[in-house]
């Protein structure tokens, strides 16, 4: 938290001392982005469609200026806009950043999740840090990704600091977690003081590339904790890395691991993981794929896998079999 207060003490000393005009006076010029991930999916599963259509779609506005003194200030503004999302605002947050790093306030993921290090993947909307397509009914299972996201959807300030070395730190607070998290099957539940940590590493040794990193989640006096470990090694055109989460919310304790491999050659990365998720008293979840990502263009991949998931939870077991080929889009 240390950190987190001196950056935000640098801004407003920045602010305090310097002159700050832009090139002109009409503030942060918003730009206009976003994506859509759609999908066709084919599951085996009882309790799912066979055959559906699973997509994914935000609009984002955003922009940033930098002002006389140095100080760069941006907005960014994004928004679900699938049909039965009603245009609903998923993150709203400004930042200002300069050489003593960046602060985010606002509707932001916090430092946890935005230094956490990801697995490679088949098809990283599917099986990767965070799920933005689910083609299996994980009713009563353990999550299905492993993103330290507790306080996703909150208002919260981070500070993020400059990279120094390949190192990279950050701290996040939350008055409260907004009983709101989008990752796997979790129990949505109000907690306080949401207080976050994260330390991340990207560099070379030798001739392999690693990124490693790790990360804590703190809330409610102590009722809610979580940490993760991650690595990724890149070796010429091969990756291979591993994840580790683990949140106790007091009541239960959850465990989530992953590992995933790919090879890149050309515009084509071929993907495999392994995701387990073990919830005690609750169930556990194995899941399997594999797939391809091509891209045809830039910002646009067409993208297909295999998968299968084998969930055993209290009420029953449930296996499920799927193939799923779509597209994203950044626009």
């Amino acid at each position: 938290m240390n950190k987190l207060m001196l950056g935000a003490a640098a801004v407003a000393l920045t602010l305090a001392v310097s002159p700050a005009f832009a090139a002109d006076d009409s503030g942060v010029k918003l730009g206009l982005g976003g994506y859509f991930k759609g999908y066709m999916n084919y599951s085996s599963q009882d309790s799912t469609r066979d055959v559906d259509m699973l997509r994914d779609t935000e609009v984002h506005f955003g922009g940033e200026t930098t002002l006389d003194n140095g100080l760069t200030v941006g907005a960014h503004i994004e928004t679900a806009a699938d049909g039965d999302n009603g245009f609903e605002i998923d993150e709203s947050y400004v930042y200002f950043a300069g050489s003593w790093g960046r602060v985010n306030a606002g509707r932001e993921d916090g430092a946890a999740y935005l230094l956490q290090v990801a697995a490679p993947s088949a098809d990283d909307n599917i099986d990767g840090i965070r799920s933005f397509i689910t083609p299996v009914a994980l009713t009563g299972a353990p999550r299905s990704d492993y993103a330290n996201d507790f306080a996703k959807s909150a208002d919260k300030v981070t500070y993020l600091s400059p990279v120094f070395s390949g190192f990279q730190a950050g701290a996040s607070y939350a008055t409260e977690n907004s009983a709101a998290t989008s990752g796997g099957n979790r129990t949505s539940t109000t907690q306080s003081d949401v207080m976050e940590a994260a330390v991340r590493y990207e560099g070379m040794v030798g001739s392999v590339g690693l990124i490693t990193g790790a990360g804590y989640t703190t809330a409610g006096d102590a009722d809610y904790d979580a940490w993760n470990l991650g690595a990724d090694l890149d070796i010429g055109a091969f990756g291979l890395g591993a994840v580790y989460l683990a949140e106790d919310d007091a009541t239960v304790d959850t465990d989530t691991w992953a590992l995933g491999a790919d090879y890149t050659t050309g515009p084509f990365k071929l993907g495999a993981s392994y995701l387990n998720s073990d919830e005690d008293g609750a169930g556990e979840l194995d899941r399997y794929a594999a797939g391809v990502v091509y891209s045809y263009g830039p910002g646009m991949t067409f993208r297909g896998s295999v998968g299968y998931s084998e969930t055993n939870d209290t009420a029953a077991d449930d296996d499920a079999t799927t193939v799923t080929v779509g597209t994203q889009i950044n626009f």
